[in-house]
């Protein structure tokens, strides 16, 4: 039997499709999620992710900071020197520390002298005891009325090396200061009877001008004795004496003036003077730079024209009116060797001017002392250190 070739096609494509929907009838049905599994298998997902280590995430990078830009700060001017209308006109006060740092400090220096300190060098020859019957001399009754007068004025006498250490460090010295100076050689006896009573009730020492000449040993052996007690201070005052030293004075005739008087000092007193208190009150430039190198610390001469402080010496440039007997301390360079001396019959009436240069002197420096100290911050600081204060 012939059989027709599309319909066996079109009944093989029926049986297929037939025999696919016997299979899927045969598939279980689709069963709906729990919604109490999904919540459980939700939360331990979210319970794994947060026990699961995460990599730290690297913080930002952060800028490079920029320095703040520092202000340098500015100094102030520095005040100039205290001047005052209490000296004669040409009888200027110098300054001698040329190290601006270094006199800030000591002169701030709460353990030194406080700003206004001064010193009254007195220059003594002869103590007569009737009227003086010579410019060089002072009655006993002066004397003692001056003596009298330094001390309900405050004054307190000093050393000449306490002397020394005020010049030049601003150590510690009573404010208002005065140096006893006996020019010349003198017996014992003298010491004795006018200056060992202030020494007994005061404690007041008294310096001499000693003439160096090796004479007299008898001479010689009263002073060291007073020497060794300590109270009478033994200084230079020249070997042979009676020459001045000025401009004309060579290199050889200096040393041996002042470096014989140093020699026989320290022979007979045991000691090493530090001051040339000049002969006649002649010196000269040559003569004050052959001192220093000698080792003398001051220098007298016996001019009148005040009180020295710490950094502050009147001196005048030339000869003039106000003082024309003064030779000029200003040409021979170095005002520590040139120091004034108040003549003792004079003295007394000077104390007030004294004093007021005093008061005025610390006044003047207590309104600086802000600029003073800012300059000290700023500029000597980091090189010199903080101020000294009290222990």
């Amino acid at each position: 039997m012939k059989t027709n070739y599309g319909t066996r096609t079109t009944q093989y494509i029926l049986t297929l499709s037939l025999f696919a929907l016997l299979l899927a009838s045969c598939q279980p049905a689709p069963v709906a999620a729990d919604p109490g599994i999904m919540m459980t298998a939700a939360f331990e997902t979210a319970v794994a992710q947060l026990n699961t280590p995460t990599e730290t995430p690297a913080p930002p990078a952060s800028e490079t900071p920029v320095p703040t830009a520092t202000i340098p700060r500015t100094p102030p001017a520095l005040p100039a020197t205290y001047q005052t209308s209490l000296l004669k006109a040409h009888d200027i006060p110098r300054e001698y520390v040329t190290d601006s740092c270094q006199y800030l400090q000591n002169k701030w220096n709460a353990n030194n002298s406080v700003p206004g300190t001064l010193v009254m060098p007195v220059m003594f020859h002869g103590i007569s005891k009737d009227a003086a019957t010579s410019p060089n001399q002072i009655s006993v009754q002066d004397f003692k009325k001056l003596m009298n007068d330094l001390f309900e004025f405050g004054f307190q006498a000093i050393t000449m090396q306490q002397m020394a250490d005020f010049m030049y460090n601003n150590a510690k010295i009573p404010p208002r200061s005065v140096l006893l100076i006996v020019d010349d050689r003198h017996f014992a006896e003298s010491f004795n009877d006018h200056f060992r009573p202030y020494y007994k009730e005061w404690g007041w020492p008294v310096i001499n001008a000693y003439i160096g000449i090796d004479e007299r040993p008898d001479l010689w052996a009263e002073n060291a004795a007073l020497s060794a007690e300590g109270w009478v201070d033994y200084q230079s005052h020249g070997y042979i004496h009676n020459i001045p030293i000025d401009n004309s004075s060579t290199d050889e005739f200096i040393t041996s003036e002042m470096g014989g008087a140093i020699t026989s000092i320290q022979k007979y007193m045991n000691k090493t003077p530090v001051a040339y208190i000049w002969p006649g009150g002649g010196f000269s430039k040559r003569g004050a730079e052959i001192g220093i190198q000698l080792g003398y610390k001051l220098g007298f001469t016996v001019n009148p024209r005040g009180p020295v402080m710490y950094n502050w010496i009147p001196q005048a440039d030339t000869v003039n009116q106000s003082n024309p007997m003064a030779i000029p301390e200003i040409p021979a360079g170095n005002p520590l060797m040139t120091i004034p001396r108040y003549w003792d019959t004079d003295a007394r009436s000077q104390l007030d001017t004294i004093r007021g240069i005093g008061d005025q002197a610390m006044q003047y420096a207590e309104q600086n002392k802000a600029t003073e100290l800012e300059y000290y911050d700023i500029v000597c600081a980091p090189t010199y250190g903080a101020i000294p204060a009290l222990p």
